[in-house]
């Protein structure tokens, strides 16, 4: 039976495109994983079909729905502030930012911790502005930033500033140009790969139990949202959140790794106002991710769902009661 061989702690826009619950349910259901705390975090207002729904209280509350869904109410769930930061000087002492700092700074356990973010940077900002020590004892897996230049094009109609990147610009520069948080980036190029078709999901994913129905009421109800608004998603959704389970929890087994992907090591660049890179000669090094197995990501959320499906009541798929 697998163990819990790292520390994960969450942060995502749950409120937000259900990518996230996805991920979030991927994570709890991943038994080589320690999932200590739950953010949820907040959205840009007005960012979303329902603008009440972009509370970081939502969010949270979304996430302990999932978590208990995936028979997790033993995972604590936090809201983090609902709003970005002010100034690059002063962190938003939110509970989810301290809770943070707390486990960062943990000195009863040796095992890894992975901060999996797939929103914006406000509490992983505000958590080292607290503490600075934190960079390091954890790496930061984010999903967000538009695409290096020389590895990849912006796709056609790209927003000027990528997505997870506007919800908190200022955060996003404090930890590439201030912090020495390590980080493994996942930027737009690379979470565009995740596609998987409605048609897979109704099949794999929607007769999977409760909590694989419920997921993919979330998918299916926000391409009927996006219809109404006039938006034809076609056949396909972007899993863009489920790299964060990809890097951390299907590491390899020897030399723990996610080997099966591929990364390029660059300088981490600053971030400028407009939300673009700037060159930062000397910086530490930081990984890129390129290329995602999107075989194995996909094919593991399937089959863990299928499987807690049969015993929804039992421990983590794989782990030990």
């Amino acid at each position: 039976m697998s163990r819990p061989r790292i520390r994960v702690v969450v942060d995502n826009d749950f409120s937000g495109d259900p990518d996230g619950l996805v991920q979030l349910a991927h994570h709890a259901l991943s038994p080589s994983v320690d999932l200590r705390l739950v953010i949820g975090s907040h959205l840009r207002p007005g960012d979303h079909f329902d603008p009440s729904d972009t509370t970081a209280d939502n969010a949270a509350e979304l996430a302990r729905e999932v978590l208990a869904l995936a028979g997790r109410t033993d995972v604590p769930v936090l809201a983090g502030s609902d709003v970005g930061l002010a100034d690059r000087a002063t962190p938003i002492r939110s509970a989810a930012a301290e809770a943070l700092v707390a486990e960062a700074m943990r000195t009863d356990v040796d095992s890894p911790l992975y901060v999996c973010a797939g929103a914006g940077l406000t509490e992983i900002a505000s958590a080292w502005l607290i503490e600075p020590r934190i960079a390091e004892r954890l790496t930061l897996v984010w999903i967000g930033g538009p695409e290096h230049a020389g590895l990849a094009e912006p796709p056609p109609g790209a927003m000027p500033i990528e997505y997870n990147l506007l919800i908190d610009v200022l955060a996003g520069s404090v930890v590439f140009g201030d912090a020495a948080v390590p980080i493994w980036q996942v930027p737009r190029d690379a979470y565009r790969q995740t596609l998987v078709t409605f048609a897979e999901l109704q099949l794999r994913m929607a007769e999977q139990g409760p909590l694989g129905a419920r997921l993919f009421a979330a998918l299916d109800g926000l391409r009927t949202q996006a219809l109404r608004h006039g938006f034809d998603l076609g056949e396909t959704y972007i899993l863009g959140d489920n790299p964060l389970v990809l890097l951390t929890a299907l590491q390899s087994a020897f030399e723990p790794d996610p080997s099966s992907s591929r990364h390029v090591v660059r300088e981490t660049p600053g971030i400028s106002a407009d939300g673009q890179y700037t060159p930062a000669p000397g910086a530490r090094p930081m990984r890129v991710y390129t290329q995602l197995d999107c075989r194995l990501m996909v094919e593991d959320l399937f089959a863990k769902l299928q499987l807690h499906a049969r015993t929804p009541s039992g421990p983590p798929v794989g782990g030990t009661p």
